[in-house]
């Protein structure tokens, strides 16, 4: 029998200490069924404009697309991979038409609820984690140059952290490699579970360990976010930085 689940969640989202408008954008289902980050880039507003089209659009397909009380697994993957392809393709197609807007493109990540099941991806490099039993996992793929080559072996964990190439993506929406799928991960979430959404600016002024020190002591959802943005900004991220957090808990 289908154990039933609730989520709580949290959500902050900032400028930061080095940019002059947030490029960033969250957005959280009202009914809790999917999560979703995008981290803007491009010029002036073109960044904000490319991240706020991919979760409007994204959303709005995710609702018509999935049956969200139980369609099948091979149902939600596609669909997933429609309302990603759909977006990108109209962030591309703006980017042809207006001038400002030429070579804008963001990243997404996201969380979706189906069934009782979780399905957890994106394209480019806004992450996923998931807390349980004490243990930290990175359940999402940077598509950036730096994790291909610590992929090949070609150099180590140490050197990518610090790899002149960390920010620069292979994949994300706003190219064709934007609608080559987003191979989600499936989890099936138990109470005590936490899962953090993140934009780089994040993981660019903390590190796995404080991630997961906040996650496994802060009572509240919001208030976890809320320490790991402001963690992140004394850290020193060059970011703008948006966090998500949902809290699994038996309903």
């Amino acid at each position: 029998m289908e154990k039933l689940i609730a989520f709580e969640w949290g959500s902050v989202s900032i400028t930061g200490n080095y940019r002059e408008n947030n490029e960033d954008n969250c957005h959280i289902d009202s009914g809790a069924r999917f999560f979703l980050v995008a981290d803007g880039m491009g010029g002036q507003s073109a960044g904000e404009k490319a991240s706020e089209l991919a979760v409007e659009l994204i959303s709005e397909k995710l609702e018509q697309w999935i049956d969200f009380g139980g369609s099948g697994e091979n149902d939600v993957v596609e669909s997933i991979d429609k309302a990603v392809s759909h977006a990108n393709m109209e962030i591309m197609a703006l980017g042809e038409l207006d001038p400002s807007y030429k070579n804008m493109g963001t990243t997404i990540t996201f969380l979706i609820s189906v069934g009782g099941q979780l399905y957890i991806g994106g394209v480019g490099d806004s992450r996923v984690y998931m807390l349980r039993d004490g243990k930290l996992e990175q359940l999402t793929e940077d598509h950036s140059l730096t994790q291909a080559l610590l992929k090949a072996g070609t150099i180590t964990p140490e050197e990518a952290a610090t790899h002149r190439y960390k920010n620069v993506l292979y994949r994300y929406l706003g190219t064709k490699e934007g609608s080559s799928g987003t191979t989600p991960a499936k989890v099936q979430p138990q109470a005590g579970d936490r899962f953090m959404l993140c934009s780089d600016g994040v993981t660019d002024g903390v590190t796995n360990d404080e991630i997961l020190d906040i996650l496994s002591n802060e009572a509240s959802s919001q208030a976890a976010a809320e320490k790991l943005v402001e963690a992140a900004q004394e850290g020193g991220s060059k970011d703008n930085i948006t966090c998500v957090v949902v809290s699994v808990r038996s309903a």
